[in-house]
């Protein structure tokens, strides 16, 4: 069946079918997570667990206790954000970085006065390291990176960021990048990490999760019932009760497991996207916001078009084609002010894994008719 949703980043879709079929488990089966010892709450807490142990394989890591369960990446990124102890008040943050992370920045800016600075950056975003070389990185608490940004597909060199930020503690936003790219969380030394399930990882919106590799170092943002120390007015200090107080999207954690235990692979080859980038921009009308090396591009990217706003076109590709996509700013002004899109944005498209070379055909024969008419 064609697939004609290029709208992967805001939302996957579709999901596999696992994931309707776990969450109809949870529907029958019913239950909380680890708050009584019943066969129901027990057998609830095994999925609840085990889609834990996934998601540390997926971000290879083995402290599987550190990650911590959330409702979406903007939560993952408050608690860390919030909770982290600013003595410097200075943090590092990339040029393309969503408002989940700019927003509570400067929410701190405004209560605590802290200091943010934008790392030094190539037109496409991505972040120069020799620049970086040039800072003195000593000066600052914390640094926040994108790993994939959600405007134009660039890959930030998450490893080599690290090994030059020594012990500064590095925060890794993994909403993009999650599901469809490599994370390897221990081997790169990474502090922290957030995700959301909803994107690449394929499931229901309502989940996430953080990693926490020094948990002591952060302040849980919400307090309250974990099933745990109940005899204690304080959270526990332990993970990942921590930092999960409050009854957990457990319907929503199931359709998580059934994501991951799909194991969906791309119905597209690398090839096939690469050339789709190529023939658009050889489109006169239209120009392609990507990564200025092609080694480092995720699997979606950005155009303008010297006919039409962001939005005209996105309304054309939807009426004329039932193309759909998101123009505008992505919920990303400082991105799309790095890449001088500001303050129109662009149209984006953004691929799933049930894509084929066929939908990829569709997507610039459309283009292409657009651009000639």
């Amino acid at each position: 069946m064609a697939n004609y949703y290029f709208d992967n980043s805001a939302t996957s879709h579709p999901k596999p079918p696992e994931v309707a079929q776990y969450i109809n488990e949870y529907l029958k089966l019913g239950g909380t997570y680890g708050r009584s010892a019943y066969d129901r709450v027990i057998n609830v807490s095994r999925i609840v667990e085990h889609t834990r142990i996934l998601l540390a394989r997926l971000l290879g890591t083995s402290l599987t206790e550190h990650i911590v369960f959330t409702y979406n990446a903007t939560h993952a990124l408050n608690i860390a954000i919030k909770g982290f102890p600013y003595r410097k008040k200075r943090v590092l943050i990339s040029p393309l970085e969503h408002n989940a992370v700019t927003r509570p920045v400067f929410q701190l800016q405004n209560t605590i006065g802290l200091e943010f600075d934008i790392m030094p950056y190539n037109p496409d975003g991505s972040i120069n390291l020799e620049g970086l070389r040039q800072l003195d990185l000593k000066s600052y608490d914390l640094c926040i990176v994108n790993h994939v940004s959600n405007v134009n597909g660039v890959v930030q060199p998450i490893a080599e960021l690290k090994a030059l930020l020594g012990e500064i503690p590095l925060l890794v936003d993994a909403s993009q990048s999650a599901g469809h790219i490599p994370i390897e969380v221990d081997t790169w030394n990474i502090d922290m990490l957030a995700l959301t399930g909803h994107k690449g990882l394929m499931g229901p919106t309502g989940t996430g999760c953080l990693f926490v590799r020094t948990p002591e170092i952060i302040n849980p943002l919400i307090h309250g019932g974990t099933g745990s120390r109940s005899d204690s007015f304080l959270m526990p200090d332990f993970l990942p009760d921590r930092f999960e107080a409050g009854t957990p999207n457990v319907l929503g954690i199931f359709g998580l497991y059934g994501a991951l235990s799909a194991n969906v692979t791309n119905s597209y080859e690398r090839k096939h996207f690469m050339d789709l980038l190529e023939r658009v921009e050889h489109l006169r009308s239209f120009k392609v916001f990507r990564s200025l090396d092609v080694k480092h591009q995720a699997s979606l990217f950005s155009i303008t078009s010297n006919k039409y706003s962001p939005s005209e076109l996105s309304d054309q590709l939807f009426k004329r084609y039932s193309i759909e996509t998101r123009s505008g700013l992505h919920c990303a002004p400082l991105a799309h002010q790095t890449l001088r899109t500001f303050p129109m944005g662009t149209v984006r498209f953004s691929l799933s894994k049930y894509h084929n070379s066929t939908d990829l055909n569709y997507l610039y024969s459309t283009l292409k008719e657009l651009d000639h008419g």
